[in-house]
């Protein structure tokens, strides 16, 4: 990366060399491998589920701005082209469109959601393309809904779910589930009784096809993991706050998360709160005052764009350095990596320089925080 375009402003040598340094990535999903058509490109840069409006397009947001700004020069285009110009680039390049976008990106380790199917690149197929080392996270509701689709008793179904998990996470770096958007983080952080699942789990295998959405059996599952990651040693991701329109954000909170981190602390399995905006100070206030809380703002840094640095400026108000982790949170397109990862070092930027300025910190000071946030923390919690 050219520091003279990423970084945008002025800071020391040893610190520009720490924000440009190879990043970990610890958390993204595959991206698409088929060649996309505009109306399914779009839906692949929003949120939102649904087409922009009759005469208007996915474009006209912050992260649509930011791709013809940014991705349309990786690609060989002119800052800022039209999107039917760049979206016929992109077809044209087809597959060289994403080795580059996510080359560009300057990560030296992608850990990848596992879920979503064939038509996404694995996580050996990310890492090859983007030049860097690869690794999996178990998504934890994809192996139960595999569990409760084989022809099994309910009691059979606990055994099962505990050894399927164990399979997976034997070939894994990290745990994840989303039970927020199923449930809401809100719940009862006790461990349920085997008598509540078995009953729980009748239930579920009578409708084996439907996701997940039983609370004790969600609890179960987050319970199971849990027994898995301390004995492998894996942390557990919990999807918070940004996220699609099916999920309750009030919901989402990560201060709902509470009760079950505190639960879970006895465990000495690490905790990582992604993408928590808006409720980002909350996760922070979690990581300052629970030992095994980590957090990042995943999504939150592509989809603000040049408004990302005010949200890692209010991070950084209260975040343990320690605890704070780089995630793009890509998924579909592999703008949403590249993007990640360039507004990740220029909203670390704007805020290191800031404290440098006022004399509150030193060049080693911001020079070590940009080497934990970008890639030392995730090392050191995934054991990498």
């Amino acid at each position: 990366m050219d520091a003279h375009d990423v970084l945008p402003v002025t800071l020391p040598a040893a610190v520009r060399e720490a924000l440009l340094a190879p990043l970990v990535d610890h958390h993204c999903h595959g991206v698409r491998r088929e060649e996309l058509a505009r109306a399914r490109y779009e839906m692949l840069i929003t949120e939102s589920g649904s087409p922009a409006p009759p005469g208007t397009t996915h474009f006209d947001t912050p992260l649509g701005v930011a791709i013809r700004r940014w991705c349309a020069p990786v690609l060989g285009l002119d800052p800022h082209a039209p999107p039917p110009v760049y979206l016929a680039r992109r077809a044209e390049l087809g597959a060289e469109a994403n080795r580059r976008l996510l080359h560009a990106a300057g990560v030296v380790a992608f850990l990848v959601d596992g879920s979503g199917g064939r038509e996404l690149l694995s996580a050996a197929e990310m890492g090859r393309l983007g030049g860097a080392a690869a690794d999996e996270i178990v998504r934890l509701e994809d192996v139960e809904e595999e569990v409760a689709g084989s022809d099994r008793t309910a009691v059979g179904y606990i055994q099962a779910l505990e050894e399927l998990v164990a399979v997976r996470a034997a070939r894994a770096v990290g745990l994840k589930s989303v039970v927020a958007r199923r449930h809401g983080l809100g719940f009862d952080p006790s461990r349920p009784t085997r008598g509540a699942v078995i009953a729980a789990a009748g239930r579920r295998l009578a409708e084996p096809k439907e996701p997940l959405d039983d609370p004790v059996l969600l609890r179960h599952l987050l319970w199971t993991a849990t027994d898995v990651a301390r004995e492998r040693g894996l942390p557990l991701q919990l999807h918070t706050g940004y996220g699609d329109p099916d999920a309750d954000l009030r919901r989402s909170d990560p201060a709902l998360a509470t009760a079950f981190v505190r639960a879970l602390r006895p465990s000495g399995v690490p905790v990582i709160l992604l993408h928590c905006y808006p409720f980002h100070r909350q996760a922070a206030h979690l990581a300052s005052v629970f030992p095994h809380v980590h957090v990042d703002v995943g999504l939150a840094l592509t989809y603000t764009a040049a408004g990302s640095a005010a949200i890692i400026g209010e991070l950084l108000e209260l975040v343990p350095f320690h605890k704070l982790m780089f995630g793009s949170g890509g998924q579909g397109v592999a703008e949403m990596c590249h993007l990640g990862a360039l507004y990740f070092r220029q909203g670390l930027a704007r805020a290191l320089a800031a404290r440098l300025a006022q004399g509150e910190w030193s060049t080693a000071d911001a020079a070590r925080v940009a080497y934990m946030i970008g890639s030392g923390n995730a090392r050191r919690v995934y054991r990498l």
